[in-house]
């Protein structure tokens, strides 16, 4: 029995030596650990039904889309990753983690977080060989919309561009949100409608520092921001930008009254909720990203109403999440990098690109091109007129898609998309020429700007008359001295 059980020992480590061979190229590979967004990739189970039939052939997502990529990564490289995916909140959510210690080689934060963190030197920069559009994986480089392109190689941090640290992700505009049965669409032409009483109670604002100081820059200085004069300068884009960076005393100072009337007027302040509050109908109005808007329009249309989205005459904040890679997780690791890079091209890859923007709702930064026209295709797909529609309208894309190739980027849709999801996710050339990039603060101005922000949001002693000021201090003084005649008493009984 000791003989056989000895035998059999034997053959078992045998087999155990023979598996745990076999997986060695697996226990040698790389671990990617990605940290983005909630809900910001394609988690895949897609239901027969939901199967995308471009012309270029038909899409769905089986997996998630990072488990695909660790299988083309392979199929790719004969190397294996394994990716590591958790999720953050917020970009102060995502930097407080890293200050804390967690440890991430890929995340995903908005423009000026990215900003940021090239600010303090925490990030690596893509290799060369990344902006290689000769070599066949490089999908980013050679998909990345020619308009998003030419915004992170114009954007600087310390004299580095954008473009060498970040890789575009997904992007969209700030507008409002509304219920046009019941909104004039001429109030939603501009941020003061935040102010407006007769949306008293009717309308929310977003509850973060920067979301809220765009409309405020923009309500303060709509007289002049909407100036004939102002937009025919030859360098608008820069003044207007210029513009909605103003960060000074003087400036900040009339936001913080701007902000608190809106605060007044306002049905609450809001991170999410506002998306559930207008589909309800508590509220008929709302600042919103252009993706949530369309998920909101979408919900609402399932509900049975409409909902539209209207992008204010003095301008809006174009914003942008990237990819970027963290010293103090890919660091001098040629292999991590590799894979970090990889994931964004495989995830650059147009079909990839549809896959997500059907999953989540948001713009792709990608636009395809050189490696097909799936994007577009799922734009004509998604938002085409039917084929009994009467008189569809034409509508101009070229703006986001043309390579120089002259081709026609025109899509034929029915009327209400031109104020509905079509135009949230892909707004006019006009729209986006009033479109505006709000950049990384410095220090002082941030103190200066969260300031004004905490007295928003939390209490603002200066709003309060002198008079009652001075009741309130001597109430504290009361109170305290009270306290302290207390405390002395009980001592001297020793109690």
């Amino acid at each position: 029995m000791k003989k056989r059980a000895f035998f059999l020992s034997m053959i078992f480590s045998v087999l155990i030596a023979g598996c745990s061979s076999s997986g060695d190229s697996a226990d040698e590979g790389v671990v990617l650990r990605v940290c983005n967004w909630e809900e910001y990739i394609d988690l895949g189970d897609w239901d027969e039904e939901e199967t995308i039939d471009l012309e270029s052939g038909d899409i769905i997502g089986e997996n998630a889309l990072y488990e695909d990529f660790e299988e083309w990564y392979y199929e790719t490289y004969g190397e294996h990753v394994k990716v590591e995916y958790s999720c953050f909140g917020t970009n102060e959510e995502l930097y407080n983690m890293l200050t804390l210690g967690d440890e991430f080689d890929l995340v995903c934060p908005s423009d000026y977080m990215f900003m940021k963190l090239m600010t303090e030197d925490k990030l690596t920069a893509f290799s060369d060989g990344f902006f290689d559009e000769d070599i066949p994986e490089n999908y980013y480089v050679r998909n990345v919309s020619p308009f998003i392109r030419e915004k992170f190689d114009d954007h600087e941090i310390g004299g580095e561009r954008w473009s060498e640290y970040a890789a575009a992700y997904m992007w969209g505009v700030t507008g409002f949100l509304y219920d046009p049965e019941k909104v004039d669409a001429e109030k939603m032409n501009s941020w003061n409608a935040l102010c407006d009483p007769e949306l008293k109670r009717q309308i929310t604002i977003k509850d973060n520092v920067r979301d809220a100081y765009f409309p405020a820059l923009a309500g303060l200085k709509r007289e002049h921001l909407t100036d004939p004069a102002f937009i025919a300068d030859p360098d608008y884009a820069a003044l207007l930008e210029s513009e909605m960076n103003d960060n000074s005393e003087e400036t900040v100072d009339a936001a913080l009254g701007w902000l608190q009337a809106a605060k007044d007027n306002a049905y609450s302040f809001e991170t999410d909720s506002g998306k559930a509050d207008i589909v309800s109908g508590k509220v008929l109005a709302n600042v919103q990203w252009s993706g949530d808007a369309v998920y909101a329009m979408d919900q609402a249309e399932e509900d049975g109403f409409l909902l539209a989205y209207s992008v204010p005459e003095e301008c809006t904040n174009l914003w942008f999440d990237g990819w970027v890679m963290l010293k103090d997780g890919v660091g001098a690791d040629e292999k991590k990098q590799k894979a970090a890079e990889a994931f964004v091209n495989f995830i650059s890859r147009p079909d990839n690109a549809v896959r997500n923007m059907y999953y989540i709702g948001y713009t792709s930064s990608i636009s395809g091109g050189t490696d097909g026209d799936a994007v577009f295709e799922y734009a004509e797909w998604t938002y085409g007129a039917e084929d009994d529609e009467e008189e569809p309208e034409e509508y101009d894309l070229s703006w986001f898609f043309d390579r120089g190739e002259d081709e026609e980027y025109m899509i034929e849709t029915s009327e209400d998309q031109i104020t509905r999801q079509l135009f949230a996710q892909y707004p006019t050339p006009e729209v986006m020429e009033r479109s505006s990039i709000m950049c990384y603060f410095d220090d002082e101005a941030n103190a200066r700007i969260n300031h004004m922000w905490i007295n928003v949001r939390c209490f603002n002693l200066e709003r309060i008359p002198m008079f009652w000021r001075m009741m309130i201090a001597l109430a504290i003084l009361g109170a305290v001295a009270a306290f302290s005649a207390y405390r002395l008493h009980k001592k001297r009984s020793g109690r």
